[in-house]
């Protein structure tokens, strides 16, 4: 299965440097978007939470409670220990599980085989876990080439999603915390300090006039995926 897989991704990644000559041999292929802000008209914003090792119970009760859309880029071995936190979230809440690779390299460093085994293989386990295939992909480190892309299309990618502020605590004091806009991404972690990470972006939101929304409806009413 991997096979048709690769050859897919690296016949479209040469597609690319078709030019004028080449293209009456075979047309560009067009690529999945990436997307650190989504246009929009509407008053929104949207939360995203990276990895999944810490499964904070304080960050459920949030989510679920105030009814937070939220896109879950979740790593497999960080929910394979205990997928019932993140079904809860699933199954009360509004929030979706997307795809961040297997092992959350830098897809730009690896060959065609390499990045078909992250991409391909943490949407394969983790329909496997939650029922549904993801459909957007967050590279790691925001590292992204056409090469990327073209991997990520043939494991049915439709978004390469990275962000716009990240509200992350990763030293002992919190970042600065932005005003934000109408289609920010918010990126946000599962560390100890989501709870309060949480807290600081819903109440920029709010600050901002700004709700929560799902991204993936957002971003086809924006016309970046089908």
């Amino acid at each position: 299965m991997w096979r048709s897989r690769v050859v897919f991704g690296v016949v479209a990644a040469a597609s690319l440097g078709l030019g004028v000559a080449g293209s009456a041999v075979a047309r560009p292929v067009g690529l999945p978007p990436v997307v650190s802000h989504v246009p929009t008209s509407e008053k929104v914003v949207f939360i995203t939470v990276d990895d999944g090792w810490v499964h904070d119970p304080a960050v459920a009760r949030t989510l679920i409670e105030k009814r937070v859309p939220a896109s879950l880029f979740l790593l497999p071995g960080a929910t394979a220990y205990d997928t019932g936190y993140f079904t809860r979230l699933l199954d009360e809440g509004r929030a979706t599980v997307e795809n961040h690779t297997v092992n959350h390299p830098d897809l730009t460093t690896l060959d065609a085989a390499g990045k078909d085994a992250e991409v391909c293989g943490a949407g394969e386990q983790l329909a496997a876990a939650f029922g549904r295939e993801p459909k957007l992909l967050r590279p790691p480190y925001w590292a992204v080439n056409d090469e990327v892309r073209a991997a990520a299309k043939a494991c049915g990618v439709k978004a390469l999603v990275t962000w716009t502020y990240d509200f992350t605590t990763w030293t002992d004091v919190p970042p600065p915390t932005p005003r934000l806009e109408a289609g920010d991404i918010v990126l946000l972690h599962f560390t100890p300090t989501l709870a309060a990470d949480l807290d600081r972006a819903l109440g920029a939101a709010k600050a901002a006039g700004l709700k929560p929304a799902a991204l993936m409806p957002a971003l086809r009413s924006a016309g970046l995926v089908p």
